[in-house]
């Protein structure tokens, strides 16, 4: 009898994941999707334990160190997360994740919380709902050191090497359709086929193509900024709003300690050294100097600056006349 409930429900779309005294605990798909129901605050809370989505392979912000020991800005974040939404740093527990699988992590509630350098972007905000910004990032394409690529236009008639579900694969392929892209799932698949030739060169995050080449010799970063500077946030699955509010409410009380800039001295400065200014990448607080805001300010200061000029001439022009009328009449 057990066996025919358990193949209905398997028909039906609904996974069994125990079956035992008549007790059955389901895990529904959504539209022929892989989803779940989200963990609220509260069991979280309530179960001990909160589970983070991060890379393995991504250094120095998500790894896998000699000791087997999972490291990187991103993780040092979410230890801090657990400590104070639980009481320890332990009361974490992470999962390892690959760049394309990140969306489908939050859906089917496998993770509470994505922190694996998951850029922001309209689209993915349509599948999940991201936290304040902690990280700010470009784009940056690192080659092998004698057949340097330092444009973009270098890249014509060559093989550029990206992630799978990443930005830099959105935007190559929307900007630049005529490029071939070699496709890998994980980061270090990626930087292998680089090692070996398989790629003329590899597009990701600025932040770490730039560490990568730091600890790979005959490796350098030519094109070190591409496309808009994005932002760095964590993610929780579409409407888990009381987790969503839990995370920007601990991100802005975290700038009165600047632990981000910590998080920086801790995990990056030793791979970067001086080489990098935390304040490019660092953000406290979720809020974000924006350059486009500044060069508008730019822009407003010298529309006024023309404005009084122009003022100024018309000022002159008029009172020019005038003089010139006294002076004829004084002659």
């Amino acid at each position: 009898m057990k066996k025919k409930i358990l193949a209905v429900l398997l028909a039906t779309g609904v996974v069994a994941t125990t079956l035992l005294g008549g007790s059955i605990l389901v895990s529904a798909a959504d539209d022929g999707g892989n989803t779940a129901q989200a963990r609220t605050l509260d069991e979280i809370k309530e179960d001990g334990k909160i589970k983070i989505g991060v890379f393995s392979d991504k250094n120095p912000f998500g790894y896998v160190d000699e000791n087997g020991d999972v490291q990187g800005y991103d993780v040092y974040f979410g230890k801090r997360l657990a400590k104070d939404l639980l009481g320890s740093e332990d009361d974490v527990e992470f999962t390892y994740v690959e760049a394309a699988s990140r969306v489908e992590y939050l859906q089917s509630a496998k993770v509470d919380v994505i922190l694996a350098n998951f850029t922001v972007t309209d689209e993915r905000a349509e599948k999940v709902d991201f936290a304040l910004p902690y990280m700010k990032v470009a784009l940056g394409v690192v080659s092998p050191d004698d057949a340097l690529i330092t444009d973009v236009k270098d890249l014509e008639g060559k093989k550029l090497i990206v992630v799978k579900g990443t930005t830099a694969e959105t935007y190559f392929t929307e900007n630049y359709p005529d490029i071939e892209l070699v496709k890998f799932d994980e980061y270090q698949e990626a930087y292998d086929a680089l090692l070996d030739g398989r790629g003329d060169a590899f597009s990701t995050d600025n932040t770490e193509v730039l560490a990568w080449a730091q600890q790979n010799e005959g490796f350098s970063v030519g094109i070190e900024s591409l496309g808009d500077i994005d932002t760095i946030a964590p993610a929780v699955q579409k409407g888990n709003t009381d987790l969503l509010n839990a995370i920007n409410d601990e991100i802005k009380s975290l700038a009165d300690e600047q632990f981000f800039h910590k998080d920086f001295e801790e995990t990056l400065k030793p791979v970067y050294g001086d080489n990098i200014d935390p304040e490019d990448l660092v953000v406290e607080g979720g809020v974000v100097d924006s350059e486009e805001t500044t060069e508008d300010a730019d822009k407003e200061d010298a529309a006024d600056t023309d404005e009084a000029s122009d003022d100024t001439k018309d000022a002159e022009t008029t009172e020019e006349p005038e003089e010139t009328e006294a002076a004829e009449d004084a002659e």
